[in-house]
């Protein structure tokens, strides 16, 4: 029981110094990958950089430690980071405290999903997510996550569109007015000295080395310039006049937002009172107030986007300091530094004493030494229920791809695994990376494979990765801060690259068509709701399940007859001549209410179509199940065949199907002797009786017959 509630007890069964050593190097190895991997994929998700430390230093630990694979790598991946800023965009504004908050919220909500599904054993739930959907979605993310970093790979700054895909033609449309080329040249760089090192060893980590490299380069060639000026400093009064309007029309909307809270708040109130016509009164002011602050935001963006448009040329002055100038507005002669200045414009007003003015490129900046405070998040149960169906579904999602990735690799180490252990490991992880600020984790299979490959023994290699996070986090922390945003970006889009299989969608196709066609519906859907991306999901989920029930409505039934290795099969297939007076008819499903009507409409056609038809045997090996419309329907079919002359009997039902029949005194009615354990026993029993008053040369139930063409 001890073991059962703390599984990693059986790591130390004979344990030494040699795993010790293994499993150190190991954990240092993954750690040296994920660390600047956690940054980028919590710059994806929406989330300030350090924020994917967070989400690296408990996670690993605890799902290794709770969990049943040795070798798993937990932490922060691509498509949960994708789901998580898909989930939290409706919410608040990317970075934003609340932001923050709800992104750790949405974790503990995972956490608790998945415990709950695995210490209630219901780790099956996760079969809902057929392999055609999750590959048409992987894909469909693997392309969103990838052009969703073209903007910081441009260091070109636009504004999130209803869909992806707007977005994507916004950031095209800014890069072709401007692009900081030194930005892009060290994404490029990075993205080289990557898929390079990949290319000559996959034991280097060649992550870390193109990190440090454009580290370096940054700091030592000044990649970041940014300047705090005042806007007296701006020798332009259109640019002047642009931050007056953006300021004063983002000052009105905490305003506009009270009065829309209120207002809602009187509308419950007034619902309560049963008061039909102020109900109708607070609605309109509602959607007035609605429509109001929508305008609003449209014509701040609007200005926004202006600002950003804006390009300037900084001019020094006999006091050292700059005067900036648009730049088809340099007075002649003025020597300017030969950058290209830009105003730093977010959601909020600009100090006008203040303004930040970008001459180089974007980097991560301050990020926080130490460990974050821990602490329960603040529950809010009207945000939890707008995030259920994403906890929902990246609990599902992680959890498939955590479990693909350990059986995968138990494949290679003949590790037992246990999938609802797996999901407590998973739940504990989520849960405890909350409380230390954690947003949504996963398995994640890059890493994991430097595990393995690195020789990990035991999962201890991931509390030696978790170790080395916080040693990161209390020392080296200042080294981050020239760490190009454009590099991370090529982190991000190098590792998804490997979730891109194009090859999964013509197998599920080869496989069966309908599961080809689930696939790329899946696929194109995710890709055009995007960022809505449980659309996506939802779709293909719904799709899976409509083939299913269409097909448990419609199983397949086939007539057999001999084949040239003496086996009864499907004569349709093969191509085989069926005998005249006997019908072996195989029905393959359960036999329940949905499809029993089915098998009574197919029996009845069957007879109208063969005159001759003097003996029908349903071959029962493939009916598993039978309720009480499945049984009904035989006792008619009993009835009904014999009425018309012909004899009826089945053959091969199995134990829990019979104990059904006999329940309900199945075998009395068609008579003992008509249901037979074989079908070859069957076709010994009925055959003479029906064919010595008849001519058939070579019955094809006897020996191979193939229709003539």
């Amino acid at each position: 029981m001890i073991k059962k509630i703390f599984p990693f007890l059986e790591w130390f069964k004979n344990y030494n110094s040699v795993a010790l050593r293994a499993d150190a190097v190991a954990g240092l190895t993954v750690a040296l990958v994920l660390i600047p991997q956690s940054m980028a994929y919590a710059q994806l998700a929406g989330l300030p950089t350090y924020y994917g430390l967070y989400a690296a230093f408990l996670p690993p630990m605890v799902a290794a430690l709770f969990g049943s694979s040795r070798q798993l790598a937990t932490g922060p991946v691509a498509v949960v980071s994708l789901m998580t800023a898909a989930s939290l965009a409706p919410l608040a504004t990317a970075g934003s405290e609340g932001y923050i908050a709800y992104a750790i919220l949405l974790s503990l909500m995972v956490g608790v999903f998945q415990l709950l599904l695995g210490i209630l054993r219901l780790g099956l739930v996760v079969n809902f997510l057929s392999h055609p959907v999750v590959n048409g979605f992987t894909n469909a993310a693997a392309i969103i996550i990838a052009t969703s970093q073209l903007d910081k790979m441009f260091g070109a700054s636009v504004d999130t569109a209803e869909h992806h895909y707007q977005t994507i033609i916004r950031v095209i449309q800014a890069a072709f007015h401007y692009t900081h080329w030194p930005t892009l040249i060290m994404g490029g760089a990075a993205f080289a000295i990557m898929f390079g090192l990949k290319k000559v060893s996959p034991r280097i980590p060649n992550v870390l080395v193109a990190v440090v490299i454009t580290t370096l380069l940054s700091w030592a060639f000044g990649f970041q310039h940014d300047a705090q000026v005042s806007i007296s400093q701006i020798e332009s009064e259109r640019a002047k006049a642009l931050i007056t309007r953006f300021n004063q029309t983002v000052e009105k909307m905490p305003s506009l937002a009270r009065q829309r809270t209120e207002i809602t708040k009187a509308l419950d109130e007034v619902k309560s009172g049963h008061d039909l016509r102020g109900v109708l009164d607070t609605e309109h002011a509602a959607s007035v107030m609605t429509f109001t602050i929508e305008k609003l935001k449209e014509e701040t963006a609007e200005i926004r986007n202006e600002i950003r448009g804006l390009h300037f040329s900084g001019a020094k002055q006999s006091d050292g300091s700059l005067k900036f100038y648009l730049k088809n507005e340099v007075p002649q002669g003025t020597l300017t530094d030969g950058r290209t200045w830009r105003i730093r414009v977010g959601n909020t007003s600009l100090k006008e004493d203040k303004i930040v003015i970008q001459g180089g490129g974007a980097v991560v900046g301050d990020v926080p030494s130490g460990l974050p405070s821990f602490s329960l998040p603040l529950i809010d149960f009207k945000v939890m229920g707008t995030l259920f169906s994403y906890a929902a579904i990246i609990s599902l999602l992680g959890f498939m791809e955590a479990i693909s990735i350990a059986k995968a690799m138990a494949g290679k180490t003949g590790q037992r695994l246990d999938p609802n252990q797996e999901l407590i490991g998973q739940g504990l992880a989520n849960i405890l990376g909350a409380i230390g600020k954690s947003y949504p984790a996963s398995g994640s299979f890059s890493r994991s494979a430097v595990n393995l490959q690195a020789g990990a023994v035991t999962g201890l290699s991931s509390v030696f990765t978790s170790l080395t996070v916080v040693i990161t986090l209390f020392f080296f922390t200042p080294l981050l801060y020239y760490l190009p945003q454009s590099v991370l970006a090529a982190v991000i889009m190098m590792a998804v690259i490997g979730l891109l299989n194009v090859s999964g969608f013509i197998h599920a196709y080869r496989a069966q068509k309908y599961d080809g066609v689930i696939s790329l519906i899946s696929f194109i859907a995710t890709l055009i709701f995007a960022p809505h991306l449980d659309k996506g999901i939802m779709i293909g989920v719904g799709l899976s399940l409509m083939v299913f029930i269409y097909k448990s409505m419609r199983p397949k039934l086939a007539s057999l007859s001999r084949y040239v290795d003496e086996a009864l099969r499907d004569a349709s297939t093969h191509g085989l001549r069926e005998c005249k007076f006997v019908s072996l008819v195989r029905f393959e499903g359960p036999l329940f209410f949905a499809n029993a009507s089915y098998l009574e409409d197919k029996i009845m056609e069957l007879m109208r179509t063969r005159p001759k038809l003097k003996h029908i045997v349903i071959v029962s090996n493939g009916i598993n199940d039978i309720d009480a419309t499945g049984e009904e329907t035989l006792s008619l079919l009993v009835d009904r065949v014999r009425s018309a002359g012909i004899d009826i009997s089945l053959s091969g039902v199995n134990e829990a199907v019979m104990q059904v029949l006999k329940r309900t005194h199945f075998p009395e009615k068609i008579g003992e002797d008509h249901i037979f354990p074989t079908m070859e026993r069957a076709i010994s029993a009925v055959h003479y009786s029906t064919h010595k008053d008849g001519l058939e040369e070579n019955c094809p139930l006897l020996t191979a017959c193939y229709l003539t063409t």
